[in-house]
């Protein structure tokens, strides 16, 4: 709860800077290595300096087999990436590879150019960028999320991003997820997250903390990625064991459904309509069930989701908003 709290006070402030750890990374991005054979990967919302996502890719850009590495910096950035000068413009990189076979990233052979803009990712001159990419690949900024995220479906990007599980109840967003156009990532499915915060933060909550070196950290819970690159075990079927029984499973007043507390509770022989909570979306196979509707207003069913295991090449299918 801690970190909520920080994390809406964040919001509340417009201080999104939150700087996502490299194990984070690293666990979610092997799950997609087939996509980026030959691709150009935008990190639009990355300061490379302290970037984790631009270590990544520029680290394992051969192993990845990528066509190019696009950052984009928000001004008030260094020049040569390592300093902690400030500079009143803001920078965009590119990077092809290495070329000396050391296998690292020199400032030499990274692209530096400056931007005539703050490097904002709506600026018309970071779209140009963003329409040369193929994959887009960061952590935006939480208070931004849904428009950054209308963004990359209007310019039809593929994308792998970090948000808060919630944005999905949002009414703009949540079609996208009913109609498989973004699902959660494989990686991140409970508990909280750690990030990197600048220097400036004044946290001092329990999920705040600071390490020898002075950085600082603080813990968000109910993080996920949010992709639209497909996986393996994004298809893999809930297992079911319980079986429906109508004393454990009452219907709805308002509606013909019945409940399910747990995810891991829905029941195995049950072929109606299902009220889950919002963890459901961590075990979604698409080929499973058929998510019908988000619930909004009301206590009893405020974040469940109506869902019914899915039957192929039903025409008549009605979709359900609770």
């Amino acid at each position: 709860m801690a970190g909520n709290i920080n994390l809406h006070a964040a919001n509340k402030a417009k201080k999104d800077e939150f700087y996502t750890q490299l194990v984070d990374i690293e666990n979610e991005l092997k799950h997609y290595k087939a996509h980026f054979k030959g691709k150009t990967v935008l990190c639009n919302c990355d300061d490379p300096r302290i970037s984790n996502f631009f270590h990544y890719f520029s680290y394992n850009f051969e192993q990845l087999g990528l066509k190019k590495l696009i950052t984009t910096c928000y001004k008030n950035q260094n020049r040569d990436l390592f300093s902690q000068n400030d500079s009143e413009r803001a920078i965009w990189l590119e990077y092809f590879g290495d070329k000396n076979n050391n296998r690292v990233p020199d400032p030499e052979e990274i692209g530096i150019h400056y931007l005539n803009g703050d490097g904002d990712f709506r600026s018309q001159e970071c779209i140009e960028l963003l329409k040369e990419a193929d994959i887009v690949v960061t952590n935006p900024p939480f208070s931004l999320f849904r428009d950054y995220v209308a963004q990359l479906i209007e310019n039809e990007k593929k994308f792998l991003i970090i948000g808060n599980q919630n944005a999905i109840t949002n009414k703009d967003f949540f079609p996208l997820i009913k109609n498989n156009k973004v699902w959660f990532g494989a990686s991140i499915h409970s508990g909280d997250r750690e990030f990197g915060v600048p220097n400036d933060y004044p946290l001092n909550a329990a999920g705040y903390r600071q390490d020898e070196k002075g950085n600082k950290f603080i813990r968000v819970k109910g993080v996920r990625w949010f992709t639209n690159l497909d996986y393996e075990k994004r298809h893999e079927d809930l297992i079911l064991y319980k079986a429906y029984n109508p004393d454990e499973y009452p219907k709805y007043d308002n509606y013909d459904a019945i409940n399910v507390d747990k995810t891991s509770e829905i029941p195995m022989d049950y072929d109606g309509f299902m009220g889950v909570p919002i963890t459901f979306m961590d075990k979604y196979n698409p080929e499973q069930f058929e998510i019908l509707g988000i619930c909004a207003g009301n206590s009893r069913l405020n974040q469940f989701y109506g869902i019914v295991p899915y039957t192929p090449h039903v025409e008549d299918r009605v979709v359900v908003l609770f």
